[in-house]
């Protein structure tokens, strides 16, 4: 089955962790979306960072990733410059690198859905110069 969109670090920590102020609204997109989602090494990256503080949590991003509800896209060399391009554009943000990743993979592969918590970043980032970005969950008030 072709992935349905991308997911963002937020998300997927919101994800796993009960006492994320999002997990619930989180889960509750998880279980109506359709699968797979895309991420990128650099989303990796930072959920496993962050998820460092506890083992537990280090073992449930390897559950997640396991299921596989997540696939891994690679960035080939050839494309950091577009990376760099996005990051030049957005730094009055500043965009950092994991979020360029996804931008250009929303781009690359005709995805404009995300599962993210960083709503004011992805309601300003454009999809190509132009499309917005589809933002689940919806923000929370």
């Amino acid at each position: 089955m072709p992935p349905a969109g991308l997911v963002d670090t937020g998300a997927i920590l919101a994800l796993l962790d009960r006492n994320d102020n999002w997990h619930r609204s989180c889960v509750d997109t998880y279980n109506h979306t359709h699968l797979p989602l895309l991420t990128t090494e650099a989303v990796l990256t930072e959920v496993f960072h962050l998820a460092q503080r506890n083992l537990r949590e280090v073992r449930g991003v390897w559950r997640f990733l396991g299921s596989g509800a997540v696939q891994l896209c690679p960035i080939a060399n050839e494309e950091l410059p577009q990376i760099r391009a996005l990051m030049d554009r957005y730094s009055d943000r500043p965009m950092d690198f994991a979020d360029a990743t996804l931008v250009h993979l929303a781009g690359r592969e005709s995805l404009s859905l995300i599962l993210t918590v960083d709503h004011d970043d992805f309601e300003t980032y454009r999809i190509a110069g132009r499309k917005r970005f589809t933002i689940l969950p919806r923000r929370q008030n």
